[in-house]
């Protein structure tokens, strides 16, 4: 499954599995590729929700998700795609070959994603595995219960946890991998990666997979 994944620019996710592809929260995409199956979004900020990069990976058959108070901003793209689905946090849904959870993701202290907001972060069931996407949160008491093999986590700081409490996060969730995220670009440095991974405790294998363009 490590092989099916791939993270672009920040917190830009591509996960292909048996039945398809899934984008999430789609960012900087080079090359129009109109290969998604599927396009989930987190929440509304601009470097996860960006009309011009969802629109290089969509076609006719794409379902769309993203949370509900987010609804009239997706509509933008309703003529572009098969269908709109929303959810709010702690949500179950069935897709065809493969199942998500919503998990809450907002800040504790910082303002900059209130829970009020009720933004997410995914659980992927695919291909037997449990992916946990958690979009932009902090360390939430939800974040700590999730139990997954694979996990994605935000790690340059500023608007999210920064490399210490992801990895607190990570060494309290012990998924089988941890991939950081959200780093190296908008915030963070290109660093913050390897500072994650030495602070992750074994036997949690940290990969890192995210791409910088010029």
């Amino acid at each position: 499954m490590l092989d099916n994944i791939e993270v672009f620019t920040h917190s830009s996710i591509r996960v292909k599995f048996g039945g398809g592809t899934i984008y999430v929260d789609p960012f900087k995409i080079r090359e129009k590729t109109n290969d998604a199956d599927y396009v989930l979004i987190t929440h509304a900020h601009y470097d996860h929700f960006s009309l011009e990069d969802i629109r290089k990976v969509i076609k006719e058959s794409t379902v769309l998700v993203c949370p509900e108070r987010m609804v009239e901003d997706a509509r933008e793209l309703e003529r572009e795609v098969k269908v709109i689905v929303t959810v709010k946090p702690g949500v179950y849904k069935e897709f065809d070959g493969f199942e998500i959870e919503t998990i809450p993701a907002y800040n504790n202290i910082k303002p900059f994603h209130p829970k009020r907001a009720e933004w997410v972060g995914y659980i992927l069931r695919v291909d037997g595995k449990r992916i946990y996407i958690a979009g932009d949160t902090g360390v939430t008491k939800e974040a700590k219960k999730v139990k997954c093999d694979i996990a994605m986590v935000p790690v340059g700081g500023t608007y999210t946890m920064d490399v210490k409490k992801a990895a607190d996060l990570i060494n309290t969730i012990r998924p089988e991998y941890a991939i950081p995220t959200h780093y190296g670009t908008i915030v963070g440095k290109q660093t913050d990666g390897k500072a994650f991974a030495g602070l992750v405790k074994s036997p949690v294998k940290v990969v890192e997979k995210i791409q910088y363009f010029e």
